[in-house]
C-alpha cells in the first residue's frame, strides 16, 4: 500500500484535499480532538500541566483558550506537542495498519505538522497544499481569527516555502474546486511512480 501525506499551513486546503482525495484518507485534526474528549488520558494530562481553566463546565476542553495559551509561548506549545503528537500518531498508524491489511492500494493521513514532528520518513510521498499568504489571510480571517493570531500560528510552524521545498508534488489551491481536483487527480493517476 502506498502511503501519502498530507501537509501545508493553516487554512491552505488540507481538508478540501482530503475530501477529493479519493482513497482512504484521516485527519490528524479529528485524531487531536479524539484524544481529548473527556475520560482520555490526554485530557488529564492537559488539565494537570495547564490547568483547570482549561475546562468547561461539562469537563470538555476549552480548545480556543488552550490555543491563546500555546501560541503565545513556544515553551508551553512543546509540552502539549509532546501530549498530543504520540497519541495521535499511534491512531494514524493503526488506521494504516486496517487499511493495509484490507489490502487499500493507496491511504492518506493529513498532518499539518508532518516535518515539524518528523514523520515525513514515514510516508511514500508527501502532497503539500499551499496558497498565498493573502489567501490563506482571507480564508482564516473567514473564521474569525485575528491577524495577530494568524501570525501565531504560522510562526508556530515551518515556512510553507519549507515544505512547498520538501515535499514531492505541490497543489496551488487559489483556484477554484475544479482546479483543485483536477491537480489532485493528476497526482494520483501517476500510480506507480508515486514516491
Amino acid at each position: 500500500m502506498k502511503t501519502i501525506a498530507v501537509t501545508g499551513g493553516v487554512g491552505m486546503g488540507k481538508s478540501t484535499t482530503a475530501n477529493l482525495i479519493g482513497v482512504p484518507v484521516v485527519d490528524t485534526d479529528d485524531l487531536a480532538r479524539a484524544v481529548v474528549e473527556p475520560g482520555q488520558p490526554a485530557l488529564g494530562e492537559i488539565v494537570a500541566a495547564f490547568g483547570k481553566e482549561m475546562l468547561d463546565g461539562e469537563g470538555r476542553l476549552r480548545r480556543e483558550e488552550l490555543a491563546r495559551v500555546v501560541f503565545a509561548d513556544a515553551e508551553k506549545r512543546k509540552q502539549l506537542e509532546a501530549i498530543l503528537h504520540p497519541r495521535i500518531a499511534e491512531r494514524w498508524r493503526a488506521y494504516l495498519r486496517v487499511w493495509r491489511e484490507a489490502g487499500a492500494r493507496e491511504a492518506a493521513v493529513v498532518i499539518p505538522l508532518l516535518y515539524e514532528a518528523g514523520y515525513e520518513a514515514e510516508f511514500d510521498t508527501v502532497i503539500c497544499v499551499a496558497c498565498s499568504a493573502a489567501a490563506q489571510r482571507e480564508r482564516l480571517r473567514a473564521r474569525g481569527w485575528s491577524d495577530d493570531e494568524i501570525a501565531r500560528r504560522n510562526a508556530a510552524q515551518l515556512p510553507v516555502e519549507t515544505k512547498l521545498a520538501r515535499a514531492r508534488y505541490v497543489i496551488w489551491t487559489e483556484a477554484d474546486l475544479e482546479t483543485h481536483a483536477r491537480q489532485l487527480e493528476r497526482i494520483l493517476n501517476q500510480g506507480e511512480t508515486i514516491k
